[in-house]
């Protein structure tokens, strides 16, 4: 699979570069955060929130006042088992080298709500960089470029948190795994134990 530059026009149906916002003190207390042989996720996280600047930022002018969350999604992974989307953009800065691996909702079967892993491509995105990730986009875990990822995630307040009711089992709501979160995965992933819906198609793919 052919790793391409987040600059290029190729990630424009995707998303884009965020520009105008200082990730300085963000970035600087994501040296704080473990960095584990696998991939660990927390949604909210205090101490990064506590960058007033950046969150009033994030908050203000990418979210247009909307309640937020910031967290990170650190480790190490080079393999995609699933795919999510949102309703709702998703902000990410990598404060290390990342490749993301991303599709489009659009692509999803709109009778079986599987999808075919051949369709999506990789993106390099530096050290430093933000990049908003639009709700028609599928994505998981960021893959590791050279060793281990840090990379801090924004999401409206609550994505990814439990669900508090039993979603359907028809349609679209069978994906729903969590708040905000609807995600297909793939036969290895494991996922199924957890009540995923197991609907990803073609390899598993490992970079």
């Amino acid at each position: 699979m052919e790793i391409q530059a987040v600059t290029s026009p190729a990630f424009r149906k995707y998303g884009r570069i965020v520009g105008g916002i200082d990730f300085t003190e963000l970035l600087e207390a994501m040296k704080a955060t473990p960095t584990p042989d696998g991939v660990v996720y927390e949604p909210s996280v205090p101490q990064l929130e506590a960058a007033e600047g950046v969150f009033q930022a994030l908050r203000d002018r990418v979210y247009g006042g909307l309640p937020i969350q910031i967290g990170y999604c650190n480790g190490d992974n080079h393999t995609l088992n699933a795919v999510e989307y949102h309703r709702s953009s998703e902000i990410n800065v990598a404060c290390t080298d990342m490749i993301l691996l991303i599709g489009m909702q659009q692509d999803i079967d709109p009778d079986t709500f599987e999808y075919d892993t051949s369709k999506m491509e990789a993106f390099l995105v530096p050290a430093g960089t933000a990049v908003e990730v639009y709700a028609t986009t599928l994505h998981y875990a960021p893959i590791s470029s050279d060793g281990k990822f840090r990379v801090v995630v924004v999401l409206p307040k609550e994505t990814n948190e439990p669900l508090t009711f039993t979603p359907g089992k028809e349609g679209e709501d069978a994906l729903l795994f969590a708040r905000n979160k609807w995600l297909i995965a793939h036969p290895e992933s494991g996922l199924e134990k957890d009540g995923a819906f197991i609907g990803l198609k073609g390899e598993n793919i490992t970079i």
